[in-house]
């Protein structure tokens, strides 16, 4: 399995509006999950405006289109892609039950076996996105104890 880091892979597009270019900036800076709403919270604060959410979701659409951020379901939030994938490519999700870090990482092994479970099944796969919920690695380790 390969962990990727947050943002950096793809290449922005052109196309990013004021809306869109503060969106994207609140995901990579956050280093975790953001619900649309409290997107709107960062943006007022930033701004000192507060943007309709109507607003919001489209600049998160065109982030989810143009592959620059991934929607995490089971959070209702988003997170800035940590790297260049196709869009049928399998993605995972490490995210911390304790923190919230949401870390991206890709495994050769399981776009694989999804693939053959697929073809298998005579089904055509568009997004997959895998959840995995637990702690990370500093909140993992015993109060006290440092590496």
């Amino acid at each position: 399995m390969m962990l990727h880091g947050k943002g950096g892979g793809a290449k922005t597009p052109r196309g990013l509006t004021p809306a869109r270019r503060a969106a994207l900036d609140i995901l990579t800076q956050a280093n975790r999950p953001v619900g649309a709403y409290e997107m709107i919270d960062l943006m007022a604060a930033a701004k000192g405006k507060r943007p309709a959410p109507v607003s919001v979701y489209r600049a998160l659409g065109y982030l989810l289109d143009h592959g620059l951020a991934h929607r995490l379901a089971s959070r209702n939030a988003f997170v800035v892609c940590g790297h260049a994938h196709r869009a049928e490519e399998p993605v995972i999700f490490l995210i911390c039950e304790q923190c919230g870090e949401a870390r991206e990482a890709t495994s050769f092994g399981l776009t694989r076996e999804l693939a053959g479970l697929a073809a298998a099944a005579g089904f055509t796969p568009g997004a997959c996105v895998v959840e995995m919920v637990g702690r990370c690695e500093r909140c993992a380790e015993p109060e006290g104890v440092s590496k």
